[in-house]
């Protein structure tokens, strides 16, 4: 199958990874039941390209989680797109993150890691929490996906969400709630316009400071030392 010439435009020298990984969803990820049959002839529009596209919305050298990770959209796409960021793909059930750790090693992505749970777990937060970022793709209405985020993502820290055509209604409907769980700053952006013919809708929120934050973030802090000292 021909490689869009888009795919140069968002992976640039690492098209070869994005096509590695497109075989290994056409093939696979069918064959295990993680995507269905019908989207092996539209993976590199709705799938690789419409996911690598929001790499451009985290700062340099951040810390993303992907939660719901599934087939590892988005977060695949983006650690494709960004070698500079470090992922983490939460997912829960066994069939997935073993697809996820066999891409993840077959493509040599040193900067992803796979994690089996559920985002809302206490041991994901308290191992994968004060993160720069925490991204998903069509995992639940926004009020609850904020509930699972919010804990993942450090004060100051960005929602980054893959939303379809209904993105700003469900922030006019879930703002309070939103609030409660401290995303604040909910808006809705677009990017991938200039080489996808529809781009990517995507609801950015930013991380408000609540009571207990400084200590959790102290805790994961010296979390991460202690495991760079043990090493």
């Amino acid at each position: 199958m021909s490689v869009p010439e888009a795919a140069t435009r968002v992976f640039g020298d690492r098209t070869p990874l994005a096509v590695a990984y497109r075989d290994w969803l056409a093939d696979a990820a069918v064959t295990r039941g993680l995507i269905g049959p019908r989207e092996s002839g539209r993976l590199w529009e709705r799938h690789i390209l419409n996911c690598g596209v929001i790499g451009e919305l985290f700062d340099r050298d951040a810390r993303v989680v992907d939660i719901g990770s599934g087939a590892g959209l988005p977060g695949i796409p983006v650690a494709i797109a960004r070698p500079d960021l470090r992922l983490v793909l939460v997912e829960p059930l066994l069939r997935r993150t073993t697809f996820l750790s066999e891409v993840v090693a077959d493509l040599g992505l040193e900067n992803v890691e796979v994690a089996r749970g559920r985002a809302e777990e206490k041991g994901i937060v308290a191992e994968y929490g004060d993160a720069d970022a925490v991204t998903s793709r069509a995992v639940a209405p926004l009020d609850r996906l904020v509930r699972w985020s919010a804990p993942l993502i450090a004060a100051g820290g960005r929602l980054v969400a893959m939303k379809g055509s209904s993105a700003q209604a469900e922030i006019d409907e879930h703002r309070a709630a939103c609030a409660r769980a401290g995303i604040a700053e909910l808006s809705v952006t677009t990017v991938g316009g200039t080489v996808l013919p529809e781009p990517t809708t995507v609801v950015v929120g930013r991380k408000v400071a609540k009571r207990g934050d400084e200590r959790r973030r102290a805790r994961s802090s010296n979390r991460r030392d202690n495991t760079t000292q043990s090493h």
